[in-house]
């Protein structure tokens, strides 16, 4: 299983982070096609100090095919357009293998 990850760092404005999240982009990220599962992180906190993140999500394909094919897609293109328009200075995007 392919795991997409967004990282993102604390935004200036919280509340309208959230709302734009919560109500435009994660409706969009759920259309992902072969989107197997999805988990949304609030980070609250480090073991050590103050953390410089805020939210992680976690995106679940079959596998790196499954996952490319869903980001290439209509839906996929939507995704990032809306992500630029709203987080582009404040995520990193990787992925990897669930073990």
């Amino acid at each position: 299983m392919t795991k997409l990850i967004a990282l993102y760092r604390k935004p200036e404005d919280t509340v309208e982070f959230d709302k734009h999240y919560e109500n435009v982009h994660t409706p969009l990220v759920k259309k992902y096609p072969g989107l197997r599962k999805l988990e949304i992180t609030r980070i609250t906190g480090a073991p050590i100090g103050e953390t410089k993140f805020y939210l992680m999500a976690e995106m679940y394909f079959d596998n790196k095919d499954a996952m490319d094919a869903a980001l290439a897609s209509p839906e996929g293109k939507a995704v990032t357009r809306d992500l630029m328009s709203f987080a582009a200075d404040i995520i990193t995007v990787f992925h990897g293998e669930v073990a």
